[in-house]
């Protein structure tokens, strides 16, 4: 096989061994084909978190409709002594055939919530679980921390800076597509631009203001190339007297019919430095030049600067947003709730389960959204149903634009109690229907008996 990192990971053999040793057994004993629905769910939110965005599942969908194993894959399986001849030639033929109900991309979703839930042959749904769950852990984490750094900065420019410290470039463009759903409105990352339509970004880098005889030089130069879209950072040497070096460039720009767009802070105290840079800018009659700030921040950060009156109007979040730093993952797990239709639960403790296929109906009271109600996928419930039909047959039936994702992660979260929204939540409620109640007790007792 090429060493091609692409290549590599559209292998079949991107999964973990157990999913493969129990695909074994499975065909062995003749179970391969039952028909097995599977829960994709997270069981808690990080400290502070009121609520997390769905997201990822164009990624999913994507890898259930293109997982294959080819014959170089099979023979790695075949030298490593663990696979008899029957599996084998069931995964030579590998097609996922299933069907998917998911949360639309940019859904509010709670502990317990499936955000989707695979029903497929066993064999199959078993070996998809690892990278199900890889696409749709990842972006739903960054969209949901991205989605605090919109909150916090309401309403002002937000670009993702995270590329360079993603961990590896298909996170990265899985961070810029994420951050862009929760609300960013531009990447720096160039092939995320492309792929995924977002407004590229960016400004300068120190190296680059180092590179010229003098501060001045460099903005100069800078200028010439980018005259209406020129954010100047001034931080290099001094940030005050970058400042004045840049209000020199917006003159000469203003002179020649053209604006300078902002300064950018990088460094130091940058709520102190923007009042003092703002004075600057605006005393030299430069009021509509925007200062933008960044260096290592996330929401936190943001909402301090504002509390304290920074007059920012643009943030660069990179690092700590791209790798989620104060949560680094959501505790998602994908659990087996039915079998050949009949539902099946797990009682270990702190890691229990509910039974059976799921509907989650979302209760609102005029435009807010009240409380969630999770039950059996059969129930009538009240309120709106938040789960739909995304994959028949092996085949995607939903597809749909980012923006639209993007829309919708909007109304979601303005759908939401402030309390929600805050950066120190208050919990939302989902309730379980007591259908749902009557049918873990029912099932629990059967598995006690």
């Amino acid at each position: 096989m090429s060493d091609v990192p692409g290549r590599r990971l559209r292998s079949g053999l991107l999964v973990d061994l157990y999913q493969l040793t129990m695909g074994e057994s499975y065909v062995a004993e003749d179970l391969a084909e039952r028909s097995a629905t599977f829960s994709l769910f997270f069981r808690t939110l990080p400290a502070g978190w009121g609520y997390a965005l769905a997201a990822g599942l164009e990624n999913a969908l994507r890898y259930l409709e293109e997982l294959r194993f080819g014959e170089d894959d099979l023979a790695y399986l075949e030298e490593t002594g663990l696979f008899g001849e029957g599996f084998l030639e069931r995964l030579r033929s590998f097609r996922f055939s299933g069907t998917v109900r998911a949360l639309p991309e940019g859904t509010a979703v709670f502990p317990s919530e499936p955000l989707l839930e695979v029903t497929a042959p066993m064999v199959e749904a078993q070996i998809v679980e690892t990278m199900v769950l890889n696409e749709v852990h990842l972006q739903t984490l960054v969209a949901s921390k991205a989605a605090r750094s919109v909150e916090a900065a309401n309403g002002r420019l937000l670009v993702d800076f995270a590329l360079r410290r993603t961990h590896g470039g298909e996170a990265g463009l899985a961070v810029a597509r994420a951050s862009h759903l929760a609300g960013f409105d531009a990447t720096s990352n160039v092939l995320a631009g492309r792929l995924y339509g977002i407004r590229t970004a960016g400004t300068m880098a120190h190296s680059y203001v180092e590179s010229f005889d003098g501060e001045l030089e460099a903005f100069r130069a800078f200028a010439r190339a980018y005259p209406d879209d020129s954010i100047l950072l001034v931080d290099t040497y001094d940030s005050l007297e970058g400042t004045r070096r840049a209000v020199e460039v917006a003159r000469e720009l203003a002179a020649a019919g053209h604006r300078l767009r902002g300064i950018r802070l990088d460094s130091g105290d940058v709520a102190e430095l923007s009042r003092a840079a703002r004075a600057i800018l605006d005393e030299a009659g430069f009021e509509d030049a925007m200062v933008f700030a960044s260096g290592g921040l996330d929401e936190r950060d943001i909402a301090a600067m504002l509390e304290a009156g920074a007059p920012v109007g643009g943030f660069g979040v990179g690092t700590r947003m791209g790798v989620s730093a104060d949560a680094p993952f959501l505790d998602v797990v994908y659990k087996l709730v039915d079998l050949d239709g009949r539902p099946v639960l797990k009682l270990s403790e702190g890691k229990a389960t509910l039974p059976g296929p799921k509907q989650v109906w979302r209760v609102r009271e005029g435009a807010r959204a009240a409380y969630d109600v999770l039950g059996p996928e059969s129930a009538e419930g009240d309120g709106e149903p938040l789960l739909h039909e995304v994959m028949r047959g092996g085949r995607a039936t939903w597809t749909e634009p980012l923006q639209t994702a993007r829309d919708r992660a909007r109304r979601e979260r303005e759908s939401l109690p402030d309390g929600v929204r805050s950066l120190d939540a208050a919990p939302y409620e989902v309730r379980l229907a007591d259908s749902l109640v009557r049918l873990r007790d029912e099932v629990a007792e059967r598995a006690h008996g």
